[in-house]
């Protein structure tokens, strides 16, 4: 862990150091917002300071209830200041001279834009990536290099986010995800997560919010963090909507969205769809293994396996703004997504003595397929309370989530010159997955500098499956297999409650937020053998922040998480489309439990360059892995295996996990911009019984941006992912590059883009290995990821512009409710504080 910390220091001060020589006296920048026609204050309008001639600003804030505002930790010189709302036009106040003190600029008087506006289109400059003190904010609107893509290809670029060629997620090193949308859990994520994330259009995608240190209001689920996926919407006036379509030679989308609002009530609809096209992926496995007599037998597997994916989602969203105080929010949301493989393989197996002596020697051939389809609908219901005191809040949530799923595979072995009879293997999984969800939450503000939240929470999850199998007889005929053929219940019911305060100390000099969330967890199964206890979890969190000036942070926390086993974990359900490597669920998995500590520093430039550096510390204990075992022989049943891999999740002891993320943004001139992103870890698993195993693993990234004018514009974006040793083997590297344009047109309301992934290179080759007692692996495959795309999109509707304060107020703030706490933090410089450019 120690090198880490050395680097980070390092860093931290090769960025800082020009900040330390000459330090310029500290001001203040204060005034107030109001309306000029009717001289009434203009709550939450956005206010930027800028250097003198500069075009980006390097610090800003929002307007308060009553329009005022107070900028600090303005060093000494000569500023330019605007204030900016929605509806109003921008006003710019030149040549502030700040000097040691407070400087007041009085009143800033806004003027509405003097007629109705009609198609207009709105150009909000965010920032690509947005550091908060709780999270970090990615934002893929420029992201040309997604368009026509899937969440999985957003998540690529995310800082802190691995993803491998398979869509298998880590955060910080670590796969243990909760994975939100729109602040709710949901069914759709439990069944495939890889098929879930690659059902989502990135046309849908508004922001991806990522969260390593979660506080006490969060669940406490997930050892590895937090990922909320925010949907798009709309709460501007009037009707208005987009259109997305993409074309490929691997993948189809397309999306439409439309929002309608008039006065307190406004109406989202969504529908997306997608399609991966029918692709090719070439495979090789060879394995020697050997038995209690030390005869080794080699199995060489040779074929290709052919994959089809799809997927639609499609919702309902409704916000009533009842009065001042009380919003209403109401959402049902349907996703459905599924996958197809179909395989043939050619297998030879040899067996020979310790000698040498040939003892068998077989070949068959097998063919395969298995389908998978997921359904999940959603619905949720909210209440927001808000009074008159700034800050203070109530908010009810009620959640439901239902899935529907079902796996069925095949197989079949017909023996070459029927040295052997056929053999196969044909099962179905249907499943069902229901999740309900009742929160409160309320936030307290004790003074303007200490506020106080607290609140509970039930969840509960139940799980109903069941699994018929058929064998193939001697005849040729599939006969149901009574000793294959159960169900399996679980039941898990969640009781929360949390309690957090957050306080800014010594004159603002240090941000504190902590909190403790206890959860009861009570868990019942009908499988047999297994027999789950009641556990209780505390779970404490404390950060610590301190803003150096107004251009840089450091930031240090600490949470304790746990990972609940999930319907993938549990679900015993025995996948035999390959008969000599069988893989299962266990039900007997108990959670894991992680400490995770980091620090963080970020700092942003006058030009608008920012560099965030993160480095932390992971500890698990009771790791759930993945452990693969060899068998000679295996009864499953009644029914007899030879030469079977089996792999199965377990707690497997403890992992720690030490590393650093360096995410950095360079406009390098106004028409280049840069940005990196890098991750180097290194993990230590200690299994009973097993050897320690170390392992250094990185990722690195690249995305370079050039607008050509004319609103054209073009991107490159390559990632490297590292290969990594495994307890049982090797991970492969993974190497991934694209190439987009973009053309917008219509005063963009309309654009077209093209895209290219993989462009010189038709595969992807990935090769690992796996070992353990009696037998060693190797494994190939041929990954097809070349494509290239097309797509267009169109944005329509009539906007009218009416200032509402909590519309404006809540567009910056995660969904009320436990999992995605609102934000009441105002912008600050160096993490997003400029506010939008209208």
């Amino acid at each position: 862990m120690k090198p880490v910390f050395i680097l980070f220091l390092f860093l931290v001060f090769f960025v800082n150091v020009q900040a330390q020589v000459n330090p310029a006296a500290k001001g203040k920048i204060s005034g107030k917002v109001t309306d000029a026609t009717n001289k009434q204050p203009v709550d939450y309008a956005t206010v930027s300071v800028y250097k003198q001639g500069s075009a980006s600003p390097f610090n800003g804030i929002s307007t308060d209830t009553k329009g005022n505002f107070t900028i600090d930790h303005i060093p000494a010189g000569e500023y330019k200041v605007t204030a900016d709302f929605l509806g109003y036009q921008r006003a710019t106040i030149e040549h502030v001279i700040v000097k040691d003190g407070n400087v007041s600029i009085g009143e800033i008087k806004l003027s509405p834009v003097p007629h109705q506006l009609q198609g207009v289109t709105i150009t909000a400059k965010t920032p690509t990536v947005e550091n908060k003190i709780d999270k970090m904010v990615y934002n893929p609107q420029n992201d040309l290099s997604a368009q026509g893509g899937v969440a999985i290809d957003i998540l690529k670029k995310v800082p802190q986010i691995t993803v491998d060629i398979d869509g298998n997620v880590e955060l910080q090193g670590n796969a243990n995800i909760r994975f939100l949308i729109n602040g709710k859990p949901s069914s759709i994520f439990g069944a495939s997560l890889a098929d879930a994330l690659a059902s989502i259009p990135a046309s849908q995608i508004k922001s991806i919010e990522v969260v390593t240190s979660p506080g006490a209001k969060y669940d406490a689920a997930g050892t590895g963090g937090i990922v909320n996926i925010i949907l798009k919407d709309s709460r501007v006036e009037g009707v208005n909507g987009s259109v997305n379509l993409s074309a490929g030679t691997r993948r189809e989308n397309g999306s439409f969205n439309l929002n309608v609002r008039k006065g307190n009530f406004g109406v989202n609809a969504f529908f997306s769809g997608n399609a991966q096209i029918n692709s090719n992926s070439p495979n090789t496995r060879n394995r020697d293994s050997k038995d209690s007599l030390n005869n080794n037998t080699n199995l060489f597997q040779q074929g290709s396996n052919n994959f089809k994916r799809n997927g639609y989602q499609s919702g309902l969203n409704f916000t009533w703004n009842i009065t001042k105080h009380d919003d209403l929010t109401a959402s049902i949301g349907f996703n459905h997504f599924g996958n197809h493989g179909d395989a043939i393989t050619n297998e030879e197996s040899r067996k020979t003595s310790p000698g040498g002596a040939l003892l068998s020697d077989t070949s068959d051939i097998r063919h395969s397929n298995s389908k998978f389809n997921g359904t999940s609908t959603d619905v949720s219901v909210s209440y927001k309370k808000t009074f008159d005191k700034e800050g203070q809040e109530l908010n009810v949530l009620y959640t439901s989530s239902f899935g529907n799923n079902s796996f069925s595979s095949f197989q079949q072995q017909d023996y070459l010159n029927n040295v052997k009879p056929s053999t196969g293997i044909s099962n179905t999984n249907p499943g069902k997955d229901h999740e309900t969800t009742v929160s409160v939450d309320y936030t307290h503000p004790v003074s303007k500098t200490f506020t106080i939240e607290t609140g509970g929470k039930l969840d509960f999850n139940n799980i109903n499956n069941s699994v018929a199998t058929s064998v193939l007889s001697p005849d040729g005929v599939f006969e149901p297999s009574p000793g294959q053929t159960y169900s399996f219940k679980y039941d898990r019911k969640i009781y929360a409650y949390y309690l957090s305060a957050s306080a800014s100390l010594f004159n603002s000099f240090l941000d504190v937020k902590g909190g403790l969330r206890d959860e009861y967890t009570v868990t019942t199964a009908d499988f047999q053998g297994v027999n789950i206890p009641n556990y209780n979890i505390l779970a404490p969190s404390l950060v610590f922040s301190h803003k150096l000036d107004a251009t840089q942070s450091v930031k240090l926390s600490y949470t304790r998480r746990i990972q609940r086993p999930d319907y993938g974990d549990l679900n015993p359900f025995l996948n035999i489309s390959d008969v000599h490597n069988i893989s299962t669920g266990n039900p007997n998995l108990k959670p894991e439990k992680g400490d995770n500590f980091e620090l963080g520093y970020n700092k942003s430039f006058d030009k608008g360059a920012n560099i965030n550096i993160a480095a932390f510390y992971r500890r698990n204990t009771d790791d759930i892995q993945s452990f693969t075992t060899f068998y000679t022989t295996l009864d499953v049943n009644g029914t007899t295996y030879t030469n079977v891999s089996y792999n199965q999740r377990y707690n497997l002891g403890s992992e720690t996990r030490t590393g650093i993320n360096i995410y950095a943004s360079v406009p390098v001139t106004s028409k280049l911009s840069l940005r990196t992103n890098m991750i180097f870890s290194d993990r230590t698993s200690n299994n009973p019984g097993f050897t320690s195993v170390s392992a250094f693993a990185y990722r690195l990234n690249l995305n370079a941006q050039y607008n050509f004018g004319h609103d054209l514009s073009a991107e490159f974006f390559g990632n490297y992912n590292s290969s990594q040793k495994g307890i049982q083997g090797t991970n492969p590297k993974f190497v991934f590059y694209n190439l987009a344009m973009r053309k917008m047109f219509m005063n963009k309301k309309a654009s077209i883009g093209l895209t290219a992934s993989n462009p010189f290179a038709k595969y992807v080759s990935q090769s690992s290995s796996t070992f353990g007692n009696g037998f060693y692996q190797t494994n190939l495959r041929l990954v097809p990821v070349q494509s290239f795309g097309i797509s267009l999109s169109y944005k329509f509707g009539k906007l009218d512009f009416k200032k509402d304060n909590r519309d404006n107020k809540d567009d910056d703030n995660m969904n009320n409710n436990s999992d995605n706490p609102p934000s009441t933090e105002k912008p600050k410089d160096g993490n997003g504080g400029g506010g939008k450019s209208k």
